[in-house]
């Protein structure tokens, strides 16, 4: 079966796998988004069965180091032959093979750059232990995104030095299992062979891409909003090889339009604007009928075209950025196919780049660094002291190239060891989160929205609750704030608190955002990191010393909002009134805080807002 006869949709799975194991190392690898399953585990299994026979297959622990990874000393060896020995890392034995990367989503930084360095260069540059070496070494990488939806968590994606060099995006996350006994959806789509993908090898160097095609895809990713140059090399190299595996020597439509769907889909920004139809009155004669018309059709006002000014050549031949030619709309409709609704609206709306970040969300979720306690992040060069615990297998093999030099003619057998080649363990530790939730109980919130408020704040505990995070609820009404729940993770005490919360009285906003203020920087000061909620419609008409007035209590709650602008924290007001209020937004630039409507905000909505001014678990 050729590639013409296949259907555009079902099959992607199985041509994915077989692209891949056409040209492994061109293509980089792919990011596939499944959870562990059948339907993973059936695809991992035809990408594995089309792959050279014998060719490794390893899988990188999620938290490798720079010596499991790229190789290092083999400390037992260099001890024994008093000279360093290299000991392969594991790029290195994967060389021609397969390398599986799970969690995707959740890699640390060190592995994704050390991962996309050796795809760059295609060779492992060792410079440590005393040892320089560079070994060449080339791999398909599959990165295993494990999140469940699109939704889970916004911080949760694969690093961008990864996807920007992997050609492919293949999402298994919307296949349902089928009956009990039936193949599952990748095996029902795989009939290639392994024979078929040994003579597409042999025959894509061969392939010959035309200009058309290759100024297509190009047309392509720019009307999408695909921004990075390695994007059309990489469609290029996918239409070249889906060439090879239909047994063609020249790249045809039908090839750019995979290599559309599967590499610049998944990158699409922006929704191309519509390709506009030829002026038919531009065929037409100018003159209508009775009047004198010009052979060459010359406008009477316009001079005649100089052939020998360059000007006039480049403005004649200059595109048109909203004409097409057929096969670039062939191509611009193949990624549209294959776009989720969703998205595409998004892309139409514009808002799929989302709201900007919160100021002070890079400072949420602080990683506290060189502590006595956390999670082992590798080591380093000191001295054991002051908390600090010393690493003995570094140390060792720092001290081990030198022997030879430190040991005397003569001298007996024995390491030695000095304080420069003392390395003590480094840690990482992320500060605990706690998210306060000022809750407007006053008459006009209770009047509005007092009761969609409680539920929307049930929500985000809730949410709080699966992060582990602290959460502390401070009501406001009358003419005083009070802390209503201490920072607990009790979720039914939340509730219970919440539930019981009366609503009547006047506004002390002002109030409210200094005690909210006070609370966030002692819990700062024991260690959390504190996030502040706001739910309210931002009509104050208590003053700050209690007494009444709307001009006033509005005046003070500006600048208790400037004052906690100037703490640096992290802070959202959700608009509780029934339409956008002037007054709520006002008081959420004042305070430097992400403002939100809740009119605007369903349940799933609004819980997106929150996780996305959290800090990453």
């Amino acid at each position: 079966m050729t590639l013409t006869e296949r259907p555009a949709l079902g099959a992607d799975a199985a041509l994915a796998a077989a692209l891949l194991a056409v040209d492994p190392a061109g293509l980089g690898g792919l990011h596939l988004c499944a959870g562990a399953g059948p339907e993973r585990d059936a695809w991992l299994a035809l990408l594995r069965r089309l792959m050279p026979a014998g060719s490794p297959w390893q899988r990188v622990p999620l938290h490798a180091g720079e010596s499991a990874l790229l190789g290092g000393l083999d400390l037992a060896a260099t001890l024994q032959a008093a000279r360093p020995v290299l000991q392969p890392g594991l790029l290195a034995r994967a060389d021609g093979g397969t390398l599986l990367l799970g969690s995707a989503e959740r890699t640390p930084t060190l592995v994704a750059s050390l991962l996309a360095s050796v795809l760059d260069h295609g060779e492992i540059r060792l410079q440590r232990d005393g040892l320089s070496q560079r070994q060449p070494t080339r791999w398909l990488l599959v990165a295993l995104d494990e999140t469940v939806l699109e939704s889970d968590s916004p911080d949760d994606v694969l690093p961008a030095a990864l996807s920007e060099r992997l050609a492919l995006h293949l999402d298994l996350r919307s296949i349902r299992p089928g009956p009990p006994g039936e193949a599952p959806p990748a095996d029902a789509a795989a009939d290639w062979t392994h024979a078929d993908v040994a003579a597409a090898r042999l025959r894509l160097p061969g392939v010959e891409l035309p200009d058309a095609c290759l100024q297509a895809l190009c047309a392509t990713a720019l009307v999408w909003g695909v921004a990075s140059l390695r994007a059309p090399l990489m469609a290029v190299r996918v239409a070249r090889a889906a060439a090879a595996l239909d047994g063609s020597r020249t790249v045809t439509q039908t090839h750019a339009e995979i290599a559309a769907r599967l590499v610049l889909a998944h990158r699409a920004t922006r929704c191309p604007p519509e390709a506009t139809e030829p002026d038919a009155s531009a065929e037409q004669p100018e003159a209508e009928a009775g009047e004198p018309q010009d052979n060459d059709h010359t406008p009477r006002d316009t001079p005649p075209p100089n052939p020998d000014d360059p000007t006039t050549e480049s403005a004649d031949n200059a595109p048109d950025p909203s004409a097409r030619d057929p096969m670039q709309e062939r191509l611009v409709e193949a990624v549209r196919a294959v776009l989720p609704t969703g998205l595409l609206a998004a892309l139409q709306a514009g808002t799929l780049a989302g709201q900007p970040p919160s100021r002070g969300s890079g400072q949420a979720g602080a990683v506290l660094r060189n502590t006595p306690r956390g999670r082992p992040m590798g080591t380093r060069r000191g001295d054991p002291g002051r908390g600090q615990r010393l690493h003995v297998l570094d140390t060792l093999r720092a001290a081990a190239p030198w022997q030879t030099l430190r040991r005397p003619p003569g001298g007996p057998e024995r390491l030695r060891v000095r304080r420069d080649d003392f390395h003590v363990v480094r840690h990482r530790q992320h500060r605990p989160t706690t998210t306060v939730f000022v809750v407007d109980a006053s008459g006009s919130a209770a009047l509005h929205r007092l009761a969609e408020a409680k539920g929307a704040v049930e929500l985000l505990l809730a949410d709080c609750y699966v992060r582990r995070d602290r959460v502390a609820v401070l009501a406001f009404r009358g003419q005083q704030a009070e802390v209503l729940l201490p920072p607990t993770r009790s979720l039914a005490r939340a509730r219970r608190e919440l539930a019981a919360l009366p609503g009547g009285g006047g506004t002390p906003l002002a109030a409210a955002i200094d005690a909210a203020r006070t609370l966030a920087l002692q819990l700062q000061r024991s260690g959390d990191t504190p996030v502040l909620v706001f739910l309210t419609d931002g009509r104050a008409n208590i003053a700050h010393d209690g007494t009444p007035g709307r001009a006033q209590a509005g005046a003070d709650a500006l600048t208790q909002a400037a004052l906690l602008r100037a703490t640096g924290l992290t802070a959202l007001l959700i608009d509780t009134s029934p339409q956008p209020a002037d007054a709520a937004r006002s008081v959420a630039q004042g305070m430097g805080a992400r403002y939100v409507p809740l009119p605007h905000a369903g349940a799933t909505g609004l819980s997106a807002v929150v996780r996305s001014v959290l800090p990453s678990p």
